[in-house]
């Protein structure tokens, strides 16, 4: 079980309760609700890289999300800077499983 810290907010308003901010960042994002950007990308000597972009929500969710995209293609991956990258030339397979799961999704580039 992860260790949560404990967080200091600073306010002027006089009405402010911190207590309503500890629960903004524990909020769930339905994937009917997203609105993902798949994009390829080559790099040199050849090799292709799918990005997918725009997700809204936390880094678990990212990284459960990208850890299911990589194990249904059988491919490598990581997650940076709030996007998911995919090795190789897979985004039918990356658009198909996120059909699937009830994203919205985009298609950008080549």
């Amino acid at each position: 079980m992860r260790n949560k810290k404990k967080l200091n907010y600073y306010s002027t308003n006089p009405d402010f309760f911190a207590e309503e901010l500890e629960n903004f960042n524990e909020f769930k994002t339905e994937p009917k609700d997203q609105n993902l950007e798949v994009w390829i990308d080559k790099h040199r000597a050849g090799k292709t890289a799918i990005i997918i972009k725009k997700f809204i929500g936390t880094k678990e969710d990212l990284k459960d999300l990208a850890k299911k995209l990589k194990t249904h293609c059988g491919v490598g991956g990581s997650v940076k800077n709030g996007e998911i990258i995919i090795q190789g030339n897979v985004r039918d397979k990356i658009m198909d499983i996120l059909k699937q799961d009830g994203y919205n999704y985009k298609r950008v580039g080549g």
